[in-house]
Formats: structure tokens, C-alpha cells, sequence
């Protein structure tokens, strides 16, 4: 498994996992992810050979020295899931903010156990609750928030 910049070609794939991972809300379509390369943000693939099998996304913003981040998107096919492909992107997201001394912002479903102990685990904590966030279910959200320089390693990856 690898890590890289995702590629435009993988797009169609990533709208394609949104449906099977998020078939209850509203998944992002391939444009959707189209537009977030185009305004530069952060996004990387993770890839199995050839396969894209996890994605995750992130934006900066604010001016040096002030930067904040938030995770836009996380995601790994079910059958990839469980083997530490989602920690090992959002670790390096959160190193790709450690960059800017960014604190980090996310949303996650309230009833997602899971993701909320992995962001945990990773210095997250609940600052707030979205209620009816996620549509059309109208499932509620945590807001969660690192700190900046919160300093976690990314592994290497082979």
C-alpha cells in the first residue's frame, strides 16, 4: 500500500466509494472531488497496486503563521477497511497541517465509534454538535478540533 498525491484518473473511483461508504447522506459526486483538486486542496490517494482503495482530503487557510485545516474527507473501501489504511491518510494529513501550525477541524456522524476513537487517538476532541448535519438522513455531527503542533508521526510507507 502507498500513499500519493490522488490522481484526476481516480476520481470516477472515489464517487464510486462515497455511494458504497455514505449510501445514506449525500456522497460527493466525481465533480464534487473535481472541484476540490481545482481549488488546490490537499488530497491524497491511497493505492493497492494500482487500485485506489482510500482517500482523503483536506484545505488550509488563513494567512502563515495563522492557518487552520479541516478534513473535508475520509474514506476506505469496506474491503480494505480494518487494516490501518484510514490512519495511516489521516496521519498524513495531520502532518501536512503540522507544516503550518494549523489547528485541525473536523465533522463526524455522532454515531460513528470508530472514526471518533481513531481522531482521539490522534488528539481530536469534541467541541461542538451539529444537529441534522448530515442530509438527507438528518444524522447529527460532532464538531472535533486538534490543536495545532500537536506533533503526530507519519509512518513510512512501503
Amino acid at each position: 500500500m502507498r500513499l500519493e498525491p490522488l490522481r484526476r484518473k481516480d476520481l470516477r473511483r472515489c464517487a464510486e466509494l462515497e455511494k458504497i461508504l455514505f449510501s445514506g447522506e449525500d456522497p460527493w459526486s466525481e465533480s464534487a472531488f473535481a472541484s476540490e483538486l481545482d481549488w488546490g486542496h490537499y488530497y491524497l490517494g491511497a493505492y493497492v497496486e494500482d487500485k485506489l482503495v482510500g482517500y482523503a482530503g483536506l484545505s488550509l487557510a488563513g494567512a502563515p503563521g495563522d492557518m487552520e485545516a479541516s478534513v473535508h474527507t475520509l474514506g476506505v473501501d469496506p474491503a480494505f477497511q480494518r487494516q490501518g489504511i484510514g490512519e495511516l491518510l489521516l496521519r498524513a494529513l495531520l502532518a501536512r497541517a503540522d507544516e503550518e501550525s494549523a489547528a485541525v477541524f473536523l465533522e463526524v456522524r455522532t454515531d460513528n465509534k470508530s472514526a471518533i476513537a481513531l481522531y482521539g487517538k490522534h488528539g481530536f476532541t469534541t467541541i461542538g454538535l451539529r444537529r441534522r448535519y448530515y442530509q438527507p438522513s438528518g444524522a447529527d455531527a460532532f464538531t472535533m478540533a486538534r490543536p495545532e503542533n500537536a506533533g503526530v508521526p507519519v509512518e513510512e510507507t512501503t
